[in-house]
């Protein structure tokens, strides 16, 4: 664990060197790469990148000046997560020797797993977090724990014993999942790491952002969204209001990707909370409520993931709009895509799937 942590750390150093600052807009980039929602598709998310001309066969950075923009949701779902996270990770060290960036958003899922919702955490993704040390580790935690554990259970079935709990509570804390908790802590190397990404940026007249930006949300500079946003992160907040839980904020906002009477993307059941959200948003066209936000923020279009799309990137009200969650992850099966913005000029690419991932 202690070289995990490590890497993590030394990571997050570099980055805080290197990196501008969150929502920040960069000095003229030629070059925008966008990538969506990769929830634990590291296969998918090499492909994509190796494509993009932004990783070589090693891993390593050879986009050049290039900006990266990935817009969240690295993980849940899928087995390699862990992978995604170090990628990019590396990447943010890398890319700025050659005049690059990569800018890791903050997703929805980023915040579940930094708030204990771990409901979309795959069995594979808490293996990643195994040492030799975990089995050691997770006896601890219970033996130390033990009271309370054994009180709650009690709480649902009075007639359990001590021996009876042990086992039911070790069947539910797989090896792992302490190792992982720990590491999305606010404390933790990838909880730090989190909280230093933005949750929303501008980049060459475009507004980044994993859900999208409400009308609600639109009198707050970016700066303010970027600082509320970590600041409910390091408090671990899981009330209803709090930024990034609520579904008119910028993690979870599904309002220009699904009005009243859509139906929600098949096995995508957060979309539910984003479809009653929207019907309660005030009589406005979606072009009428787009047009709002842009001019608030001073910029010609808003590129968002959160709500797949299986077709394909998906170009809105004459460009104004990109949506480029396609389903990449292995769990939805959709196309394996990517935004280019050269000049100011957006271009969608899709990428062929590795051999060895079908």
């Amino acid at each position: 664990m202690s070289n995990f942590v490590g890497f993590f750390h030394r990571a997050l150093l570099l980055t805080f060197i290197l990196a501008l600052a969150p929502g920040a807009e960069a000095a003229g980039p030629h070059r925008v790469i966008a990538i969506g929602d990769l929830h634990g598709d590291f296969t998918a998310w090499r492909d994509i990148a190796r494509a993009a001309g932004l990783m070589d066969g090693r891993g390593d950075w050879v986009g050049g000046s290039a900006v990266l923009v990935q817009v969240g949701d690295v993980v849940d779902r899928g087995p390699r997560s862990l992978d995604i996270i170090r990628d990019l990770m590396r990447l943010q060290r890398e890319a700025p020797r050659s005049g690059g960036r990569v800018v890791a958003l903050v997703g929805n899922h980023e915040a579940m797993n930094m708030t204990h919702d771990l409901r979309y955490v795959s069995a594979a993704d808490y293996a990643a977090f195994v040492t030799p040390d975990s089995a050691r580790l997770r006896n601890e935690v219970y033996e130390a724990s033990r009271q309370r554990i054994e009180a709650a259970y009690r709480k649902q079935d009075p007639k359990l014993d001590g021996g009876a709990i042990r086992r039911a509570w070790l069947g539910a804390v797989p090896l792992g999942q302490i190792e992982h908790e720990r590491a999305w802590a606010p404390d933790g190397p990838i909880g730090r790491w989190e909280m230093a990404n933005p949750a929303v940026i501008v980049l060459d007249g475009a507004l980044f952002v994993h859900g999208g930006v409400s009308p609600a949300y639109s009198r707050l500079s970016l700066s303010t969204i970027n600082d509320r946003v970590a600041a409910a992160l390091g408090r671990q907040d899981e009330s209803p209001g709090a930024i990034i839980n609520d579904p008119s904020g910028p993690l979870w906002y599904r309002g220009l990707a699904i009005k009243p009477g859509d139906t929600p993307p098949a096995g995508d059941e957060d979309a539910v909370a984003g479809k009653s959200m929207a019907s309660q948003t005030p009589a406005l066209s979606g072009e009428e409520e787009l047009d709002a936000v842009l001019k608030a923020y001073g910029v010609r279009r808003m590129v968002i993931g959160h709500t797949p799309i299986l077709s394909g990137i998906a170009t809105l009200y004459g460009g104004k709009l990109i949506r480029i969650d396609t389903g990449i992850s292995a769990f939805y099966g959709g196309k394996l895509s990517y935004l280019e913005i050269i000049d100011g000029q957006p271009v969608a690419h899709e990428v062929a799937r590795s051999e060895s991932a079908k």
